[in-house]
């Protein structure tokens, strides 16, 4: 019986029991989860790396796309050296490559010397300076100019007595050819007259024109009122070359100064005889400086030679230069360009085109003046084609408005701009 009763009260609290151990791990349960957010940090602080590196990436997709954009301050922009510009119609594949050199035909380049021997006594001029024609150059002590000098006044003496005994002589001719006509006289006395006359006359004539030798031989000094020997400029030019100094000794024929005009520059071009039936009077020519930072200048072709350079197989070719305010002096090397069609494409110098991650870009100027001081570029992919001369077709990938200032000069001074706000490490955009 009393087992019986036991057994009942087992069943009957046998559910309360259950339900106050699934109370006390509901408890516990709660109590770990209070522990593990006060205690244990590790997950917690994992979870906030996580949400951290979002937040990264995002700061660094905008940063992708603001990298686009270069600021640069005043002394910045200054110290780049940076100049815009916007594309040129260039023809840069139908053409035919050639090299030559600036040159001056011979009429506009002279060497100076003197006609005379003696001791340089002064030097006007030094080398670079722009001189006239007839301009002094130098004067000379020459005893042999004196000489001459001191000949003429001889001649002249004796010009000045021949033309008053003519006078003489013209009256007494006159008066015996009237006596003679009338009888009066023998005419052997003026047959001597006019003898007389006859002769004195080509005395005359032959001192007049040994003066005339002499002063031709005195304008070359410049005027025989001076007792030195001055030594003038044959041509207008700069000075080139000063081959004497005071108290040098002037030898004649052997040159003092030389100078050149150029005025008349030109360029002598070699086509080679593979290109040479290419070649047409009256073609476009665009000639490179090489050594003048790729500075361009046109031209036309004047006339084509008519004989091989030396064992080169190539033709001399003469062309004319359009513009010639370019400071150019002779012998300078040119790359050239001898256009042959009209096939022109959009192109921009070679300086203009930066390269990075594979791609191709150029700079546009957005802005002259942030309202912070700076000044703004911005990047934008372009496709490039042909490359003549410094010249490089290109193709915009990105809409450009026309008229906006494309970097020609600083490019590479703005990626790298780019690249040390992107991080240093090579991450440019």
């Amino acid at each position: 019986m009393k087992y019986k009763i036991k057994i009942i009260l087992f069943l009957f609290l046998l559910p309360l029991l259950m339900i106050n151990v699934s109370s006390c791990k509901s408890k516990s349960n709660e109590n770990a989860a209070e522990e593990h957010a006060e205690g244990d940090g590790h997950n917690h602080e994992a979870e906030e790396d996580h949400s951290g590196h979002d937040h990264a990436d995002g700061e660094h997709t905008e940063q992708e796309a603001h990298s686009k954009t270069v600021h640069l301050n005043a002394a910045q922009y200054k110290n780049a050296g940076i100049d815009t510009g916007w594309f040129e119609m260039k023809n840069l594949s139908d053409a035919i490559n050639a090299s030559g050199y600036t040159k001056l035909p011979p009429q506009n380049q002279a060497d100076v010397t003197s006609a005379m021997g003696g001791i340089i006594k002064t030097i006007k001029v030094i080398e670079g300076q722009y001189v006239k024609q007839g301009q002094s150059l130098a004067t000379i002590q020459s005893l042999e100019y004196n000489k001459i000098r001191l000949e003429k006044s001889k001649l002249k003496e004796s010009l000045q007595s021949a033309q008053a005994n003519k006078q003489f002589l013209d009256v007494e001719y006159n008066r015996q050819k009237e006596l003679s006509e009338e009888n009066i006289n023998a005419k052997k006395t003026f047959q001597k007259v006019a003898s007389e006359l006859e002769l004195e006359s080509k005395k005359i004539g032959n001192l007049q024109e040994q003066i005339e030798i002499i002063d031709q031989m005195l304008v070359l000094g410049g005027t025989s009122k001076s007792t030195v020997l001055s030594v003038n400029a044959p041509i207008s030019g700069y000075v080139s070359d000063i081959y004497v100094k005071i108290g040098s000794n002037a030898e004649t024929g052997k040159p003092m100064f030389t100078i050149l005009d150029n005025s008349k520059m030109h360029v002598d071009l070699l086509i080679y005889e593979k290109d040479l039936f290419k070649v047409k009077v009256g073609q476009d020519v665009r000639f490179i400086l090489t050594n003048q930072n790729n500075k361009e200048i046109r031209g036309k072709i004047k006339n084509i030679g008519k004989n091989f350079e030396n064992d080169t197989k190539s033709v001399a070719v003469h062309a004319d230069i359009i513009d010639l305010n370019h400071n150019l002096i002779p012998g300078m090397y040119v790359n050239a360009l001898v256009e042959m069609g009209g096939n022109k494409v959009s192109s921009l110098p070679s300086d203009a085109i930066i390269k990075a991650e594979g791609r191709e870009f150029i700079f546009i100027m957005e802005n002259e003046q942030h309202e912070e001081g700076e000044i703004t570029f911005a990047r934008i992919e372009v496709k490039t084609g042909v490359s003549q001369l410094g010249n490089v077709q290109v193709n915009l990938l990105e809409p450009i408005h026309k008229g906006d200032k494309i970097v020609t000069k600083g490019a590479f001074y703005l990626q790298s701009h780019l690249t040390k706000e992107s991080g240093g490490g090579g991450h440019a955009h």
